[in-house]
Formats: C-alpha cells, structure tokens, sequence
C-alpha cells in the first residue's frame, strides 16, 4: 500500500500542474470549458489526497513498523486515538495533513462559488492548487511518509510522551484548517487584484472562510494554551515560544481583516490597507508552517531542523514581492471611495482597532524574530524574553479591549454629543464599577490590571446595553414575546452583529481573566519531605504520600518510571484541595544508556495536580531530588551492568528506586491563580460569538430578494419619520408642551421602535451583502 500512497502523490502533484495549465488558459481565453477542467482538478485534488492520507492513517492504526514515519513515530502499545493523532506528530504527515486541508477547503469553496465569480475563479484557482503544488512536491521529493525500512522494525520508538495528551487529537487539524482556510482569501484577492476587480464581490464570496479561519486558528491557539497549562509543568499558559507566536502573527492580521472589510462593504473604504491585511495574512500562515520545519528558531513545538527551508523561504519570497508588486501596481483602483467624516465616528474606531491590531502583530513579529535580526545585525544571537513582550502588548491589548467596547455603538460617519450621552452612559458606569472592583480586590499595585477591570467591565456594559435594547425593540415588534424568545429571534435574524458583540464579551472575559491571575497570583517553589509541612502565602501545603512506581505497557514491559506525590493544601485550618502530582521519565533507545539510566536519558513529562474553579486554581508541580536521584541511577547501572542483569532483576532494582526516592525530600512548584478559569470561559464566549456570526442564513428566491428591497424602501422612509418624532417630542419637552414623566415614556418607547427599525435595516443588508454574489449568475 505504501507504493500506491506514493503514486497517489505523485497523481496529486500532476493534478495541480495540469490544473494551474487549465486555470490560466481560462484566465487568458476565457473560455468556460477550460474553467471546468481546472476546477474538475480542485476537486480531483481532493479525492487523491484523500485516498493518500487514508492509507497513511491506516498504516498507524494497524502499526505497520515497515513505513518509517510509522516506526519513529507510534509503537504496538500506542493507545488506538493516539496511533490516529500520531500521524500528524511527524512532519511527513503533517504536510500531507495541510495538503489534504487545503484540498478541502478549494473544493468547498469552488462549490459554493459555482456558476459566479467566473471572471475572479480562474486565477484563483491557480493560486490555491499552486499551494497545492508546493506541498505535494515536497511530500513527493524530500519527506515521502510513505518510505519504507529495508528491515522493518521489531517496535516502534512510540510517540513523543509530550504529545500523550487529548488536545493532540484536535490541536494540529485546528491549526492547520485555519492556516489552510486563510490560503482561500488570500488567493481571490490575488485574482481580484490580477483582474482589477476589487469591488466588493469577492469578499462577499470569501468572508466566511475568513471567519472559520480565524474561528479554527483561535480554536488552536486556545488549545495549545491550556495544554500547557495543564500539561507542561511550568505554571503557565502562554511562553511567548516562537512557534506560538507564529499561530498568533495571523491571527491577529486576520482579527484586523474581519473588522476592516465592514467599511470596505458598507463606504468604500480601505481597499488598499484590506488588500495588504489578506495578502499579508495569507503570508504569515505559511510563515507560521515554515517555523515548525525550519529549526531556525528554539522552541519546543518545532520539529527541528529539516531540509525543507530554501523552498519556504523561496515560497514565502514569492509571496511577499509578489503581494507588494500586486498593492503597488493596482492602487489607482484600490483607491477610497469615501474619506473618513469624523474621529468621532465608528469608521475612526475600526481604523483605531485595525492599527492597534496590527501593532501588536508588529510587536509579536519583532520580539519572534528579534535573535535572528540581532545575529545578522551584530553577529551576536540574543533573544527577548516574556518582560519584554508584555512590557509592550499589555497597554495594546488595553486599548483593544476598550475599542471593542466603544465600537458596537458609537455612530457611523459621526457621533453626536446626545449620541455618546444616550450609548455610553451605562457602559462608563459599568467601568467605573468594574475599577472599584480591581481596587478593592486589591489590585491596585497593578495599574494595567485594574485599568482591565474596568475596560473588561466597560465592554461587558456595552454589550449587555445592545442585547438588551435589541431584546426590547424585539418586543416592540412582536407585543406579548417572551424575553428569551425576543433574544433569540433577535440573534438568529442578525448572526453577523450580535454574533460579533458576543466575540468582544468574550475577548473582555478571557483579558479580565489574563489581568487576575497575573496580579493575584501567588507563586511559590518550596522542597519538602513526605509528612512534613510549609506555609506558602496564605495556604499550607503538605506533602502527604509519594506515589511512585514503574507502570507496565499492555506487552508487560516497563513503560515508564514515576516519581510523584500526593499533596494536601489548607488554608485557615480547613482543608482547601488535594492533589496528584508526578514526573514520568520515558526510556530512550539509545543503544548505551544503562538499564534503569535508560529511562533518565529519554523524554521525561510532568502531570500536573490542578484543581479548576470558577474564582481560583490550584496547581502543583512535582520534581524530585535530581542529585540524590543521579547517584542512585549511576549505582544501580554499575551494578546490574556488571551482573548481566535480567529484565526482572532490573525490574526489581526499579522498584528499589522507587522505595528510596519515596523517603526523600521533593521540590514543588504551587501556584493559586484567581480567576484564570475565565481565560477559558472568555474563550468558549469567543467561538459562541464565532459560530453564531459564521452561521449561514438560508437562501433567497428572486421573489424574496425583490420583497426585501421592498422592505428596505419602506424602513428607511420609516425611520425618517420616527426620527422626525423623536426631534418633536424633544422640541415640545423643552417648550413646556410635554410634561417630563410623558415624554420620557413617549421618548422610551420611540427610541425602542427606531432601534427595533434599526436592527431590521441592518438584518437587510448583512443579507443584501451575502447575497451580492449568490442571487445571480454573475457578480453585481
């Protein structure tokens, strides 16, 4: 099987060729025939890759040690989820993993554009299945997983205990849907700036893969966090590590693309700076694909230095002077069709969040890829450490947070003074709260974190604001309508907004969370002996057992040695949690390590002891006496390696070790951050608000479409008159026409009805916009 995996590579890549061939003849003819070929071979892509990726997955489940990929990668006592996930665990199989992705997305993509976009498809097309080309090239020339032992091997090396974990069955596919997903927009803007296009047809087309991109790519990053937290042993969530960077780098430009586009639909506006957002996206995603390969940066995510740089680095050149030359060379019909009218205005607030965005892309970037600039710069390789990185995206991420706030209801074009007034006067009272609260938590000796009390709080106001005056203009509409049902009814007829006001709640959730557990943290390392107790803080921590052993794999050999404890954590006399805590060391196979060194010399994990509340986390880290230990080690080796000890024999002194380790004093890490749970919860909010803007509304008719612009003409002369009341009614309060307590209902309920109109206006024309390239045959 492993023959036919190759060949169908090398089918995969010939499918790509003849495609972009297709492709571009349709591009230059314009002959639809020629169309239909090339997006035949998107498909036919697909299917190839499909079948390839199959059979590797089945080489791991049936642990078929003659492939290569499969013996240095999964083991006969590898658990069934894993031998799946340990497919993507190398970089022969991660390829073809992205490969097979972005197979999948272009063929869902030249699905949902059939019969439209003909103009734009062609070059399209040519973009994506020349990406398509790339990793087929390198699957069929330099990291075949289909290469095979010329001796298969008796077992397997197994895989990494790091990746032992159930966030490898999810993390990587995460990651990789949204790097693959980027590729679809980046590559319509390339057609669009190709063809001179650059209305805003083709965004219409692609802004759903644009949000499930940044939706799946969020998804991952958010993964990868909380494994490390929970897994890593090192007491945190994010390490500012190179590889974590270069998931972050897209998503960010992503975050900023999303928002800007709104004013490229709705004014005209930034086609320059939206086209660069998505070229650059497109970009950094295969940057962030390259750093795992390269080994030009340290980091535990790599796969280490490889053979596969030049052609990245030669991709990624391609990339970034063709995107140049493309911006450049079309910027006289990139040009604005509207100027911004006021700062005052959520057109400025949009190009604020964009640039703060992009800030910290910049920042991310730079601090990334700061030892190779001062390599190249002084000869001298030095790195930046955490301190630096929050020295300059905590005060960004504080502005973000309040943009996010102001937003959703500052006014386009321009805001009046009676506008801030009415929107933003709960908010500011809920971020006044929210910084009494910081301070009387006692946050005050961190400014940044108080200020995200507050601005966390601010957003939350905001949003609650909104919802609550959709729910009511709901109501209005629909007299006798239940509040849960006016809420849903409300979400469910405009996704987009309140699907986007739900993803900033999150986002002030998760920052509220991030501030907390940074500045209530307490942090402690302590060694103890087993019964013995310190105080830590405002808690005691007992050691109270060890727990160690040698755990045997299902073939009855020793899988592991595990040095570990159980620990007890008190405060005020009460008992607070317990927990489990340990080190497993891994054996390696190198053919000179001793019999029990053998498993000091090979990968070792910490399973941390973590119990997750809604206000506070415990977590505990164990480590053992690391000098006691390597003598012990040493000792035991000499020994058995003098005696051509047996495998029960060695068994046997593993246990000693166990016994002896059990009796000596230990190192433990504890941590009790508050509310770092709400970094999770924020982040589910996230991806709620996420899936409820990405969520597709059903089709129209021609008869539907006509009904809705019906509509529309009768809400907007609607509006005006209501408008027109509301000024009357204002006009007669401050003549002493219209008492106070009348016209404060009379006003209430006029501005329930202009909100309700409002919403309706808006639900028209996120359909108005979807439909823009699905009602008809050809682009409007």
């Amino acid at each position: 099987m492993a023959d036919v995996g190759h060949l169908l590579l090398i089918v995969a890549l010939g499918v790509c060729v003849v495609g972009i061939y297709a492709a571009l003849t349709a591009a230059h003819t314009g002959q639809d025939r020629w169309l239909t070929y090339a997006r035949r071979a998107v498909f036919a892509l697909f299917a190839v890759l499909s079948l390839s990726f199959l059979i590797l997955e089945l080489a791991f489940l049936r642990t078929d040690l003659s492939y290569e990929v499969v013996s240095t990668h999964s083991s006969t006592t590898t658990p069934v989820l894993y031998r799946i996930a340990a497919a993507w665990s190398s970089q022969e199989g991660s390829l073809l993993l992205w490969a097979w992705l972005l197979s999948l997305w272009s063929s869902l993509v030249m699905y949902v554009v059939r019969g439209r976009l003909r103009d734009i498809q062609p070059y399209a097309i040519a973009v994506l299945l020349g990406f398509g080309a790339f990793f087929t090239g390198l699957l069929v020339f330099s990291v075949s997983p289909f290469t095979l032992l010329a001796t298969p091997a008796a077992e397997g090396a197994g895989l990494n205990p790091l990746l032992r974990h159930p966030s490898m069955m999810i993390h990587p596919p995460m990651l990789y849907s949204g790097y693959t997903l980027f590729a679809i927009p980046f590559a319509f803007a390339v057609s669009a700036l190709l063809k001179r296009h650059v209305g805003p047809e083709w965004i219409a087309a692609t802004r759903r893969f644009a949000l499930a991109a940044w939706l799946f790519l969020g998804i991952g990053i958010m993964l990868g966090a909380r494994w490390s937290y929970a897994e890593l042993g090192w007491g945190g969530y994010w390490a500012w590590d190179p590889v974590e960077n270069a998931s972050l780098l897209p998503w960010l430009t992503g975050t900023a693309f999303i928002h800007s586009i709104m004013l490229q639909e709705r004014r005209g506006m930034l086609k320059i700076w939206n086209a660069s957002l998505v070229l650059t996206t497109g970009t950094l995603c295969i940057l962030g694909t390259f750093l795992v390969r390269s080994g030009i940066l340290d980091s535990i995510h790599a796969f280490g230095a490889s053979t596969l740089g030049v052609p990245f680095v030669t991709l990624i050149a391609i990339m970034i002077g063709g995107s140049i030359a493309l911006v450049v060379s079309r910027r006289e019909v990139l040009r604005s069709e509207n100027r911004l009218d006021s700062l005052l205005s959520r057109e400025a607030v949009f190009i604020g969040n964009n640039l703060v965005l992009v800030g910290l892309a910049f920042v991310v970037f730079w601090g990334t890829f700061f030892p190779l600039i001062s390599e190249a710069v002084t000869g001298t390789k030095r790195a930046v450490g955490p301190p630096w990185f929050d020295k300059y995206t905590v005060p960004l991420a504080l502005i973000l947070v309040l943009l996010s706030g102001i937003g959703p209801v500052i006014a386009w074009r321009r805001a009046t003074l009676a506008n801030l007034r009415r929107n933003f006067t709960v908010p500011a009272i809920a971020g006044a709260i929210g910084l009494l609260i910081g301070l009387a938590l006692g946050a005050s000796g961190n400014v940044f974190a108080v200020i995200m009390f507050g601005a966390g709080a601010f957003v939350a106001g905001t949003v609650g604001q909104e919802f609550w005056r959709g729910v009511r203009a709901r109501r209005v509409m629909s007299p006798g309508s239940s509040v849960p049902r006016a809420l849903v009814e409300l979400v469910a007829r405009n996704r987009r907004r309140y699907g986007g006001y739900t993803v900033h709640l999150g986002v002030a959730v998760l920052f509220v969370g991030v501030a907390a557990s940074s500045a209530f943290q307490q942090n402690n390392t302590i060694q103890l002996a087993p019964g013995q107790t310190k105080t830590v803080g405002d808690y005691v921590l007992k050691y109270d057992a060890s727990t160690n052993g040698a755990p045997s794999n299902k073939a009855g050999e020793l899988e592991r040695i595990e040095l570990g404890a159980k620990v007890s954590v008190w405060r005020d006399g009460k008992l607070v949690t317990r927990m489990r805590t340990s080190r497993g060391y891994y054996p390696t196979t190198a053919p000179d390590a001793g019999p029990v060194g053998r498993f000091f010399e090979g990968e070792s994990v910490t399973e941390v002891g973590l119990d997750a509340g809604p206000l506070k986390d415990y977590w505990v880290a164990y480590a053992p006496d690391g000098g006691f230990l390597g003598k012990v080690v040493d000792a035991l080796d000499t020994r058995l390696l003098a005696t051509n000890a047996t495998a029960e024999q060695t068994g046997v002194s593993v246990g000693n070790l166990a016994r002896a380790m059990s009796q000596r004093e230990a190192t433990f890490r504890f941590i009790a951050s508050p509310l770092v749970g709400w970094i999770w919860v924020g982040a589910i909010i996230v991806f709620a608000g996420g899936l409820i803007a990405l969520w597709p509304a059903g089709s129209r008719t021609p008869a539907a479409a006509r009904a809705a612009s019906g509509r529309r003409a009768d809400l907007e002369e609607e509006k005006s008159a209501r408008y027109r009341e509301i000024r009357e009614a204002e006009l007669d309060y401050r003549t002493g026409k219209l008492a106070e307590e009348d016209y404060n209902a009379y006003d209430a309920e006029l501005r329930a009805n202009a909100v309700a109109l409002l919403d309706e206006l808006d639900e028209l024309e996120d359909d108005e916009s979807d439909a823009t390239t699905r009602d008809s045959g050809e682009p409007r």
